[in-house]
């Protein structure tokens, strides 16, 4: 798991540039790659750290580390995949293939509760059909937990995940009138290759991406800038599951790509990790101070020609 990490985190600052340049959903901001590559190598970094042989624990450090620094839409998501992947790990010191299904489908059922408005043809997707690849390649060998249906597994969940990535070019309207491929959903495929090259000892597979449309190197840079509107706001925050219940509603109210994620549980409920697009960040940080006392707080222009960020513990 460590090895993924780490392999996860240099295949996707060898992307970042190319995932950048075809970003444009939700919005044309440009920075899919880099919030990405940050959030794997903060957990990467935790999980390097961390001296346990319980695979559930190591991954619930980095899970809990991506979480607290998460940037953008795509390094939450990648967050929340990470925490609820690690569940079904506990207590085990060995990744089998029910394992491995078990634990995608925890991440892909957390990862579309965690946002407020899931959209088909993003990162989710992928998800989604990796987690069904494993599941039913190990269906088909049940008591079976020897390395070699691992493999099968792994690989069945890495191809499900490219043609997902294939399909969000026609699920999405902004995706099909530029012909790419959706950013974060490439990501992902890049996340779980390098699992699969982690678990089996192999190498990554930079075959994977060839012909995906917008990705060749010759292909033109998709992403021009500055025609987002509005700025990002990220925060954690402790609060009840009732008070994040009403959080989540009124930013929803406010602005859209609301994701709302469980980081651990605290005296007060639970940390929580806070992401929403909105047109201007004051109204959606007088919500969130008045239902608590964030910090982390970020705020960021999502229009890249003017980008800006400012960062504060409250």
């Amino acid at each position: 798991m460590k090895r993924w990490l780490g392999k996860a985190e240099e295949s996707l600052g060898n992307h970042s540039d190319r995932l950048n340049a075809i970003n444009i959903f939700p919005v044309a901001d440009g920075d899919t790659g880099t919030n990405l590559y940050l959030t794997v190598r903060s957990a990467a970094r935790a999980a390097h750290d961390a001296e346990t042989a319980d695979l559930g624990e190591l991954l619930s450090i980095a899970g809990r580390a991506a979480m607290e620094e998460a940037l953008g839409n795509s390094g939450t998501l990648f967050a929340v995949f990470l925490a609820a992947f690690a569940e079904p790990l506990h207590g085990a010191s060995r990744l089998t293939c029910s394992l491995l299904a078990s634990s995608l489908q925890r991440a892909q059922i957390r990862s579309w509760s965690a946002l407020s408005d899931p959209v088909p043809g993003t990162m989710l997707s992928v998800l989604e059909a990796s987690a069904r690849g494993a599941a039913e390649t190990a269906a088909g060998h049940a008591q079976d937990d020897s390395n070699s249906t691992l493999a099968l597994t792994l690989r069945a969940a890495v191809q499900d995940a490219l043609q997902a990535v294939v399909h969000t070019e026609s699920q999405l309207g902004p995706l099909t009138d530029a012909q790419v491929v959706d950013a974060g959903g490439v990501g992902f495929l890049l996340i779980l290759d390098a699992l699969r090259a982690a678990a089996l000892g192999e190498e990554l597979q930079d075959e994977l991406l060839d012909g995906l449309h917008g990705y060749d190197i010759q292909a033109p840079h998709i992403h021009n800038g500055g025609d987002a509107e509005g700025v990002e706001v990220m925060c954690t925050i402790n609060l009840s599951p009732l008070d994040a219940a009403t959080l989540r509603l009124h930013l929803d109210e406010l602005g859209d790509s609301v994701i709302m994620s469980a980081v651990t549980e605290v005296e007060e409920g639970y940390r929580w990790r806070v992401h929403v697009h909105v047109p201007d960040a004051a109204p959606a940080l007088a919500l969130i101070h008045e239902a608590g006392n964030p910090v982390n707080v970020m705020v960021t222009q999502l229009a890249t020609s003017s980008a800006g960020v400012e960062a504060g513990d409250s």
